[in-house]
């Protein structure tokens, strides 16, 4: 009957989001309101912060992204979701149709961009072009300015609404789209990028790259996150801006973001006013003159108050963090967060934390392979109030400096509020488990989680010592003693001055990290005291390690999702890593992991997938134990090519063998469900007091949420997006350059 229908028949649904999607406003009121009216403006402050940094997540995810979130910006502050439903009505749309706008509207926002935080897959709008643009040509917003509006929609609408194969995903070169790189670099340019950034002992975090053609010879140039385009900062002093480097050119510049970095600092600078101590206030200098200058050092300076910064009542992180959507491995998307201690669980995180020293010898490794000493971090439980970015996780464990976090310390963070809206799971709705499992796993899905989520952040990435030579020639072991526990020789690898784990190990280092971390979950998971610490006893605890085992499994299979077969690749570190789990699990054998194709009751393909849980400690433990071990090795002697080869025969899926992966990720597409979104309060200065808004966990709500986020200065912002797009322009992904 609907167009709708239509298109669900032409397009694979995989490339749209439903109109059932889960959308749920996430509840901080309780955590805000016990907050003095100093923390709360020091909240609102780092808020404000984080958004308009968020927004270059944008221009960070695909040419079209910042031009479409302009798009709809124009189109409900003109119109809030309700009354622009009676233009849709008007121009012909029907209901479902308008829904569908306002879902898609409602995934750009969440994921800040066209392409899905979790699996890097575009979404593309569920009606006909045509209807939408009817929409846009009889909204008040184009009836106030129509030429502005009519080259707003041909600016974006044709890759709006593209699904060619390129454009299906995020990648490099062939394999997807990227604005981390222009679109003519492939794999070698970016190797040769993190040669070159190694070679002047600069991060490549906050960093995107460009490339031209130049009287016959390639040139490059590395442009940095920051407010200001010239002048200097004792932090970031460059001798020369333009090097030669293996026969090119490569020019370092600043001044990428630069509107938004410059509302970030400012922001930053209003929050130090009200910070609680001395190191809040030295924090956020740091961070301020990263932002402003471009550079990591000093943000990895604010990153070490912010270790220091023990406990505090609200806590945030904010910068270039997480490196999993650069096709390399290397360079950070923007991500900022404010949130509020929650103190019941945050007990339960403290003791894991004070038998952190107690546990760590239980891992499979030899104590030459541990750090020399664990330095104690904090592990605090948050109630979320912001979280600006692509997407929101359920912990974290940061920073991501890895010099830092050997040497220094780090924080660990459980999102409480995240976790109690994110991992509510209806029984209509749980895939390929038996009955029987499903009950079990609906009761014990939250405690094992809480679990998996401490051990994994903690004790997973919080454990393992790189072997290091630095730039004086000094080893961090003893090489005469240490020997390789696979093979009982010494050791003959390790990093070397600048490299590190990411630069490395670069395109798979953040979902091998992510596996180490699982398997330590599962691993240690089994110790009756992580779970005591827990409050769990008895057959509770066994309920809670095997769920925890079971959702880990079937995390495995449901990870294909994000397998694309036609490049294949993984698009998403953390599915590719349980995945890698299922397979070590299966290949242990003994029963202990079935997993058998199958007809559902309503005639599709279907799968079921069970665990013998009297093998979990026996055969499950065995298989954990010898793949942690291998993947430590292999990480602490920086072997990236045994690493490689381990990690990348586990996650290849094939129709070969005792399972047909690529028949099975067909029929876990057909039954998969869509990622919730959440919808996220806003903060606005009222006096001397802060009041919060929060809105409705629903479509509209998340849409009305971020056309007030900026109220104060849309044009402004917006104006400043599309000309920071504008600048990326000269570099369309996909088209090679001779010149520019």
């Amino acid at each position: 009957k609907y167009t709708t229908i239509t298109l669900f028949t032409m397009v694979d649904s995989q490339y749209y989001l439903p109109n059932d999607v889960g959308i749920s406003a996430l509840d901080c009121t309780e955590a805000f309101r016990l907050l003095s009216p100093r923390e709360q403006l020091y909240a609102h402050y780092l808020s404000r912060s984080a958004w308009y940094g968020g927004l270059a997540v944008l221009l960070q995810t695909s040419p079209e992204s910042a031009s479409i979130f302009v798009l709809l910006q124009r189109l409900f502050r003109k119109q809030p979701p309700a009354q622009l439903g009676n233009v849709a009505t008007a121009a012909g749309l029907s209901p479902e149709e308008y829904q569908a706008f306002l879902v898609y509207a409602a995934g750009l926002y969440a994921n800040m961009g066209n392409y899905k935080s979790f699996g890097d897959t575009k979404f593309i709008p569920n009606l006909p072009k045509e209807n939408l643009k009817a929409l846009v040509w009889q909204s008040q917003a184009f009836q106030d300015s129509p030429s502005e509006m009519e080259a707003l929609w041909d600016s974006c609408s044709t890759l709006l609404y593209s699904l060619e194969d390129k454009q299906k995903q995020l990648g490099l070169g062939d394999k997807g789209i990227t604005t981390y790189f222009s679109g003519n670099c492939c794999l070698e340019d970016a190797e040769l990028a993190q040669k070159f950034l190694d070679s002047k002992n600069l991060s490549a975090y906050n960093t995107r790259l460009f490339k031209k053609k130049s009287e016959g010879k390639s040139c490059y140039e590395v442009r940095l996150a920051s407010a200001v385009q010239e002048g200097e900062s004792d932090y970031f002093l460059f001798l020369k801006a333009i090097y030669d480097f293996e026969d090119r050119v490569f020019t370092v510049s600043r001044g990428d973001y630069d509107h938004l970095m410059k509302k970030v600092s400012e922001n930053l600078e209003k929050a130090k006013d009200h910070a609680a101590n001395e190191n809040q206030k030295r924090m956020l200098e740091e961070y301020s003159r990263s932002f402003t200058f471009g550079s990591v050092e000093a943000h990895k300076e604010g990153s070490r108050f912010w270790i220091k910064d023990k406990g505090p009542i609200v806590e945030s992180y904010i910068g270039f963090i997480e490196s999993y959507r650069d096709p390399f491995g290397s360079r950070g998307e923007f991500e900022g967060f404010v949130a509020v201690v929650n103190k019941a669980m945050s007990e339960r995180f403290a003791k894991l934390v004070s038998s952190a020293e107690v546990l760590l010898p239980e891992l499979p490794w030899p104590k030459d392979f541990e750090k020399d000493r664990f330095l104690l971090p904090d592990f605090t439980s948050l109630d979320v109030l912001t979280f600006a970015g692509s997407g929101i996780p359920a912990g974290i464990n940061i920073p991501n400096y890895d010099d830092i976090r050997q040497s220094e310390g780090f924080k660990n963070v459980s999102l409480g509020n995240v976790l109690a809206v994110a991992y509510a799971t209806q029984k209509d709705k749980l895939t390929f488990l038996d009955e029987e499992d499903k009950d079990v796993y609906i009761k014990w899905k939250g405690p094992s989680f809480e679990v998996q989520v401490g051990l994994h952040e903690l004790l997973g990435h919080g454990s393992g010592k790189l072997f290091v030579q630095d730039e004086k020639g000094t080893f961090n072991f003893e090489q005469d003693n240490v020997r390789n526990p696979e093979t009982g020789e010494k050791i003959t690898t390790w990093y070397k001055g600048n490299e590190t784990w990411d630069s490395k190990f670069s395109t798979i280092s953040c979902s091998y990290e992510e596996c180490r971390a699982e398997c330590v979950g599962l691993y240690l998971c089994l110790n009756k005291h992580v779970l005591s610490i827990f409050g769990h006893e008895g057959e509770d605890a066994e309920e809670v390690v095997y769920v925890n085992w079971l959702n880990m499994v079937r995390a495995g299979l449901l990870g294909l999702e994000f397998y694309t077969s036609e490049s294949k690749s993984w698009r998403q570190a953390h599915m590719q890593a349980r995945f890698v789990i299922l397979r070590v699990l299966l290949e242990a054998g003994e029963g202990l992991v079935t997993l058998k194709e199958s007809t559902g009751k309503d005639g599709r393909p279907d799968a079921l997938i069970t665990l013998d849980r009297s093998k979990i400690h026996t055969v499950g433990k065995g298989a954990i134990e010898r793949f942690l071990c291998k993947l430590q090795v292999l990480k602490s002697t920086a072997d990236v090519e045994g690493g490689r080869a381990l990690y990348e025969g586990y996650s290849a899926v094939s129709d070969g063998g005792s399972h047909n992966f690529l028949c099975l990720r067909e029929t876990v597409l057909q039954r998969k469900e869509a990622r919730k979104m959440f919808v996220q309060a806003n903060t606005r200065v009222k006096g001397d007091s802060v009041e919060l808004v929060e809105y409705q966990g629903s479509a509209a709500g998340l849409i009305c949420s971020f056309t007030e986020r900026f109220a104060d200065d849309a044009e402004e912002v917006e104006a400043h997006l599309l000309e920071l797009n504008k600048r990326d322009a000269p570099f369309p992904s996909g088209r090679s350059l001779e010149s520019v």
